[in-house]
């Protein structure tokens, strides 16, 4: 076994990978940038050495650098993590090169997965199933057109080199090609160096299901059964689950041998995911008639792999250095199990109530649920942040990873639901309220599964007041009145028992809530009773009997008109956000003194929603535009974004240029719009 490693990753993969080596007396060497100089993962490892600025492409991806801090830190091998140079050819060879394990398969491995057109062409000659479409070299635009209208709509572009949802491309009629085409290239070329690709008929009601394969330097190749990914939004996984509801043993094998004959073909060692679409042509109540295809092979160690370790007990990162070391498998095929259901939810810096624009911003509060964080238990928490630490436009928005595991797939949600409500992040947005929602959807709950479930159930899942009205303005109350009762002590004015010459004590408030402003009136009982609440006017008016308290563990019991909630207070100046068993809410206080009213909104003026890169302008000063038009795409947190206009105009001027880097409410172009 290897005495020292270095990770050439970051977050909570780095993390995720410390622990293990660290449980096996295997010393670690972290690798930084700028941005990352006082990261959770720096501090994980034993030493760490700075490579380079902020950017991936300043230092993640320089891999001359990495080979040269495992040389000055006596490392022998060096485990790539996911993302970055883990599934880079070149890398896993200058590794080789240089005297050191790359922790992974073998370059020839990567090289033959790597490219999907090519990847596909080995696996029909290794006699597995394959989607209808276009793999072949010639990259003549025309062609491709030509290709896609003969396969049918609608089909999928995809980036040959492509992985992670980046480079991929939905055209659902034969005028839209182009533009996507246009678009897929552009964005594949920036994230992969290559911008070749690939056409597939899009199948109809599919599931993405992904076979765990492991393979050794002795020619063992077993498979750790199934996960399914197909809850997903922009082509990128949301909630990934071991084993796939409904499965058959007979589908599972022949999955499983499938994904087994794949990784043979390319003589493959390590850790790695073969990863098919799946069919549900007699509909969800039928799994029999599945049938499935094969999509891709990701020739590394997956994010959603603690369901496959929460499944079988096996800890896949200890397997990989094993086999990297040269032992053989810990386990043959036949001595693997299933026990129990396990569900992963990535949790997220974006809001997904506009199109999942990523967040950024400093993590002010980050509470996480109870749990046994690296081990194998019922609940999990695997991440590379800590509170305080700042999300930034560098890297991927995931801040952590939350599993849970139980006896059967209902206890499995059920935990994770209660998981998710004991996660409070504050600072920035996140997905988490969203996660509960498809959690608690019908359409995940009963195992209606497709890659479309998002935007198939919408309606449940966007827009949803989980809280309420009454419940966020009574806790963002009564938080107001314990900071004012910790701050005066014994001032007997303050005391809501004493005699006054009006009578009851009367207090107004004002708050914005879910966009509409709200006032307030508190009209304080007398010793024991409960307060008089009246929230709104007129028809929205609700008058409420209010009682609370502030239990020892800093939670706040409310009592409405005989109806307890138990809800958590997070303030951030005048912002104040709320947790309860339901569902979390912001609700902002208004200074009834200094609020003069809205200014409104300055029109004409388009800005940058995050930081970020422009990566071009669709249009040019004094070209007319459309509403809905897109004007320009940024890039953020790898992800390109549309930049649309608000209605119809005239372009005046174009503030920045192709390249640039911007700032979040950056201007970045100016329209006249007409009246």
């Amino acid at each position: 076994m290897f005495k020292k490693i270095l990770i050439a990753n970051r977050g909570e993969i780095a993390c995720r990978v410390a622990a293990t080596a660290r449980r096996m007396g295997v010393k670690t060497v972290a690798v930084y940038s700028d941005a990352d100089a006082r990261a959770k993962h720096v501090a994980a490892c034993d030493e760490a050495v700075h490579i380079g600025g902020s950017a991936p492409k300043d230092s993640y991806l320089r891999w001359e650098r990495i080979l040269e801090a495992a040389r000055a830190t006596g490392a022998e091998a060096i485990h790539p993590g996911y993302g970055f140079l883990s599934e880079n050819e070149d890398f896993a060879h200058a590794c080789a090169e240089a005297g050191l394990v790359f922790i992974g398969p073998p370059a020839s491995a990567i090289r033959a997965m790597g490219l999907k057109a090519e990847s596909k062409q080995l696996m029909e000659k290794a006699g597995v199933p394959l989607v209808p479409g276009y793999h072949g070299a010639d990259q003549n635009p025309a062609l491709l057109q030509r290709e896609a209208d003969r396969i049918g709509y609608p089909v999928l572009i995809k980036a040959s080199a492509g992985g992670g949802g980046k480079g991929m491309r939905l055209v659902e009629k034969s005028e839209d090609f182009a533009a996507a085409l246009e678009s897929c290239k552009r964005e594949a070329i920036n994230s992969f160096g290559n911008d070749a690709v690939l056409i597939e008929k899009y199948v109809l009601r599919p599931r993405h299901i992904e076979i765990q394969v492991f393979g050794d330097t002795q020619g063992n190749v077993v498979y750790l059964f199934e996960r399914d990914c197909s809850v997903q939004r922009r082509h990128q996984k949301v909630l990934e689950e071991a084993p796939a509801p409904g499965m058959t043993p007979l589908l599972r094998q022949k999955m499983g041998e499938a994904a087994v004959a794949a990784a043979q073909a390319v003589g493959y060692v390590g850790a790695g995911t073969v990863e098919f679409i799946v069919e549900q042509p007699g509909g969800y109540d039928q799994p029999e008639a599945m049938k499935f295809y094969f999509m891709e092979m990701n020739t590394r160690l997956q994010v959603e792999h603690p369901v496959t370790e929460a499944i079988t007990g096996e800890d896949l990162v200890q397997w990989q250095l094993l086999v990297a070391s040269g032992q053989p498998l810990p386990k043959q095929q036949s001595e693997l199990r299933i026990q129990g259901h396990a569900i992963e939810a990535r949790i997220c810096a974006e809001n997904p109530e506009n199109n999942f624009l990523p967040a950024t911003g400093m993590l002010a509060v980050y509470r996480k649920p109870q749990c046994a964080s690296f081990e194998i238990g019922t609940v999990r928490v695997d991440d590379g942040v800590r509170e305080g630490d700042a999300i930034s436009p560098f890297y991927d928005s995931m801040i952590a990873k939350l599993i849970v595991r139980g006896d059967d797939r209902a206890q499995a949600l059920a935990r994770l639901d209660a998981a998710l409500a004991q996660t409070h992040i504050v600072g920035l947005a996140t997905n988490v309220q969203f996660l509960r929602q498809v959690v608690k959807s019908q359409a995940f709950s009963n195992a209606l599964l497709d890659t479309a479930l998002i935007e198939r159930e919408r309606d449940a899942l966007f827009g949803r007041d989980t809280v309420g009205r009454d419940v966020a303005v009574a806790a963002a109350l009564a938080h107001g009145l314990q900071q004012e009762l910790a701050q005066q002590g014994a001032d007997p004015f303050s005391r809501r028992d004493g005699w006054r010459v009006a009578g009851r004590y009367v207090r107004s408030y004002a708050w914005t809530y879910r966009g509409e402003d709200l006032s307030a009136i508190l009209a304080y009982g007398r010793a024991g009773d409960a307060d008089e609440l009246v929230i709104g006017e007129g028809a929205a008016r609700s008058q409420i009997a209010l009682q609370w308290r502030a239990l020892p563990d800093g939670r706040l019991e409310l009592n409405l008109d005989g109806r307890r909630t138990v809800a958590v207070v997070h303030a951030q100046g005048h912002v104040l956000s709320v947790f309860t068993e339901a569902g979390s809410a912001q609700i902002t206080e208004v200074d009834q003194l200094a609020h003069a009213g809205d200014t409104g909104h300055e029109g004409g003026r388009l800005t940058a929603p995050m930081p970020g890169k422009v990566v071009s302008f669709a249009v040019k000063a004094g070209d007319a535009v459309s509403k809905g038009q897109p004007l320009a795409v940024m890039e953020a947190m790898k992800m390109e974004h549309t930049i649309a206009a608000p209605g119809d105009g005239v372009v005046l001027e174009l503030l920045y240029g192709p390249g640039d880097q911007v700032a979040e409410g950056a201007e970045l172009l100016r329209i006249e719009v007409a009246a």
